[in-house]
């Protein structure tokens, strides 16, 4: 259990990618934050499992992330009852598909709060922490769509191109401080939120749910098949190691061979 005695705060993790990593994390031995909304007895379970697993203390907080005042008491909560953390996780996110003339102005503010300023807003906080300790891993998720466009995603890809670049300019930052800080760019993945969407996308289109998942959502993907969260949490566990101390500034692309083409 490498990261015995560590303590990581993950975003937008009360399922997807985030639970994934938080699992991850917690199966390694860190005592974990995760953050996010649902329900709340599925919250409350999922919290004493991550205690369960790990056999460290385990906290959820629902702070809402487009509010800067919520990240700020997220971070000194999780500072004040679990300790400063070594590891950062920002994965929480949302998204909205319309042109960008009709693209609602509330909707372009919401993503980009929550995509892009969340992730600078929990880093600058966390940032002098883990130069107290020597040691610190700040993962970004980012999305193939930091590399690549795809119509009616404004705010979106523009939010995650930010994510990008925010993370060289921070890994540059603090190189020499014990910091890594990467990006993780998976395509499309496996989750809830994806499913959700095929029996609407069958509807207005006419299509089979074979179609829609072959056709639609993995065009792009030459593998033909969805990212897992297990894989996208591998990588970001692979990241917290000590052999991983090199990797810094990276955007490391998980997406099928999408941004191969």
């Amino acid at each position: 259990m490498h990261l015995k005695g560590k303590r990581a705060l993950v975003t937008g993790s009360t399922s997807g990618i985030g639970l994934a990593i938080a699992r991850a994390l917690a199966a390694e031995g860190a005592s974990v934050m995760i953050n996010g909304f649902g329900d709340a007895d599925e919250i409350e379970a999922i919290r004493k499992e991550l205690e369960d697993v790990s056999g460290a203390p385990a906290l959820h907080d629902g702070a809402d992330l487009t509010d800067v005042d919520a990240i700020d008491a997220m971070v000194a909560r999780c500072t004040s009852e679990l300790g400063s953390p070594h590891i950062l996780v920002n994965n929480a996110g949302m998204q909205h598909v319309a042109p960008v003339a009709d693209f609602p102005v509330e909707k372009w503010d919401a993503i980009i709060a929550l995509n892009l300023s969340a992730v600078f807003h929990t880093s600058r906080m966390c940032i002098p922490m883990m130069r107290q300790k020597g040691f610190g891993r700040i993962i970004n998720t980012a999305s193939a769509h930091s590399l690549v466009a795809s119509p009616n995603k404004s705010a979106y890809v523009a939010a995650k191109h930010g994510v990008a670049g925010f993370t060289k300019t921070v890994a540059l930052e603090t190189a020499e401080d014990g910091i890594t800080v990467n990006c993780i760019s998976p395509g499309y993945v496996w989750t809830p939120l994806v499913e959700k969407q095929i029996p609407d996308t069958m509807a207005s289109r006419g299509l089979t749910r074979e179609e829609v998942m072959n056709d639609v959502l993995l065009k792009a993907q030459p593998t033909k098949r969805f990212v897992t969260v297990e894989e996208v949490a591998a990588l970001a566990l692979f990241l917290t190691r000590e052999e991983a101390g090199s990797i810094t500034g990276a955007n490391i692309s998980m997406d099928g061979g999408w941004t191969a083409q």
